[in-house]
C-alpha cells in the first residue's frame, strides 16, 4: 500500500506541467519528437567521436522511457545499460548525474539513492529542458574516458537541438 502510494505520488509529480490548470481533469506535457531525439543523440555521438571516444548515447522522454539509442562501432558492450541508466537517473531526479554523484557520496544524507536498482549517479546524464523550463527529455552518454567527458558530449547533443526547443 505504501509502495503503491509512493509510486502514484512519483508519477503525479513527474507528469505535472510547470503550471497546472486546476479546472481541467487532464495534464499537458511535452516530449521530443523522435526525429529531434535522434538528432540530439547523433550530435552527442559525433562530438565524442571527433574527440576520439567511442560511446553509446540514450535519449529518454520525460518519464525515463528510452526514445533513441545509438552506439559507435567500437563502444563497449556496457554503454547501452550505463547510458540508459544515466538518462533515466537525470530525469528521475531532475538533476545532472554529475551533481547527483556529488550529493549521494558516502556519508551524505542522500547516499541511499545509490542503492536503487536503476539509479546511476555517475556523470554523463543530463536533463533536457524546453525554453519555458519544463523537462522534455534526458540524455545519457557512456564510454568516454571519464564522466566529465561524457557530460561534454551530452551537452553537445543538447546544443545541437537548442534552437528547436528554446521556444
Amino acid at each position: 500500500m505504501i509502495r503503491s502510494s509512493a509510486l502514484t505520488a512519483l508519477l503525479i509529480a513527474t507528469a505535472a506541467p510547470a503550471v497546472a490548470d486546476e479546472s481541467n481533469a487532464f495534464v499537458e506535457f511535452q516530449v521530443l519528437k523522435p526525429e529531434v531525439a535522434q538528432e540530439m543523440a547523433d550530435a552527442a555521438l559525433l562530438a565524442c567521436r571527433q574527440a576520439g571516444y567511442q560511446v553509446g548515447v540514450t535519449v529518454v522522454d520525460r518519464f525515463g522511457i528510452p526514445q533513441v539509442f545509438v552506439r559507435d562501432r567500437f563502444a563497449g558492450v556496457h554503454v547501452y545499460e550505463t547510458s540508459r541508466r544515466k538518462a533515466w537517473t537525470a530525469v528521475s531526479f531532475r538533476t545532472s548525474t554529475t551533481d547527483l554523484a556529488e550529493s549521494t557520496r558516502a556519508g551524505e544524507i542522500s547516499s541511499g539513492i545509490r542503492h536503487l536498482s536503476e539509479a546511476l549517479p555517475l556523470g554523463g546524464g543530463l536533463v533536457v529542458y524546453e525554453g519555458g523550463g519544463s523537462i522534455v527529455a534526458g540524455i545519457g552518454v557512456s564510454g568516454a574516458p571519464g564522466p566529465d567527458l561524457d557530460d561534454v558530449c551530452a551537452e553537445a547533443g543538447i546544443a545541437a537541438i537548442a534552437d528547436q526547443i528554446a521556444f
